[in-house]
């Protein structure tokens, strides 16, 4: 457990304060296993001439293994529909807001890991990002995350845990490989913290706490002559007091597919005109 601890600082130390890359859709939080499985397919929109207001809508589907053993698509993780709206509004500053959906089951915890039952959650959150450049090359964005989490039963029912409130601190060094398709490579580490409303015998709040750290790297590229970009990735994510954290935690690969619109000018009409 130490060893593990002084990795965690060791890699955050090295990694310092880094941030988001804009096509990448990070994996989520999968719960115990040993591998897992993200894709998602998404829709990055451009909302302005200047470039500086922007959308992003997926759609996406994890799978994952099972705690004692390797098969990454054994059981289905989770299903996500998420939609965001970023704002630069000022040199190397960015905000964003969004909405989401994700519907994931839930199995026991020994084996043979049957389905127990079904969560639903209902996500808003916010978050603001500074970017620094290092260079031609190089680009550091450090990036801060609120989330409201509100979970129901596959009917809609109240849950063990009612609702969270929940603190992302993520950081990324983004270095451009090539400009050729615009290959990037990006490291990131991503620290998460929260507290929870409890519907249990008599409500309460659990404590404030760190719960997980997830460490990624992924590259990126342009499909030529097409507006997708594809990204490829694998993640490690270190969830507190899990099965999982004494073999070196759970273990990701991600990929996803963006498809990236330009900013299209509404045509004035003559009947834009006459309302």
């Amino acid at each position: 457990m130490m060893f593990s601890i002084k990795k965690i600082l060791l890699v955050s130390g090295i990694i310092g304060c880094m941030g988001n890359v804009q096509a990448q859709i990070s994996p989520p939080g999968l719960g115990d296993a040993k591998t897992a499985f993200w894709s998602a397919f998404g829709v990055k929109q451009q909302l302005d001439s200047l470039g500086k207001k922007q959308s992003m809508s997926y759609i996406a589907i994890g799978r994952k293994s099972s705690p004692d053993n390797d098969n990454l698509f054994s059981k289905q993780a989770i299903f996500v529909l998420n939609h965001e709206v970023y704002n630069s509004f000022a040199p190397n500053q960015q905000y964003s807001y969004a909405i989401s959906y994700r519907r994931q089951p839930q199995y026991e915890s020994d084996a043979p890991y049957d389905k127990e039952n079904t969560e639903q959650e209902f996500r808003i959150y916010g978050r603001y990002a500074y970017t620094f450049d290092l260079g031609k090359k190089l680009k550091l964005k450090n990036t801060v995350r609120q989330e409201f989490r509100k979970f129901f039963d596959a009917d809609f029912h109240k849950v063990e845990e009612d609702f969270q409130l929940r603190t992302r601190l993520k950081s990324q060094l983004t270095y451009n490989l090539s400009p050729k398709n615009n290959q990037k490579l990006a490291l990131s580490a991503e620290a998460l913290f929260s507290i929870s409303h409890l519907n249990e015998h008599d409500q309460h709040w659990n404590s404030f706490g760190y719960r997980e750290l997830r460490l990624a790297a992924y590259y990126m590229f342009n499909i030529p002559h097409s507006p997708f970009t594809v990204d490829i990735g694998y993640m490690n994510d270190l969830i507190r007091g899990s099965k999982s954290i004494h073999h070196g935690g759970v273990h990701y690969l991600a990929a996803d597919l963006v498809w990236n619109i330009p900013y299209k000018k509404r045509e004035t009409t003559d009947q834009d005109h006459l309302d």
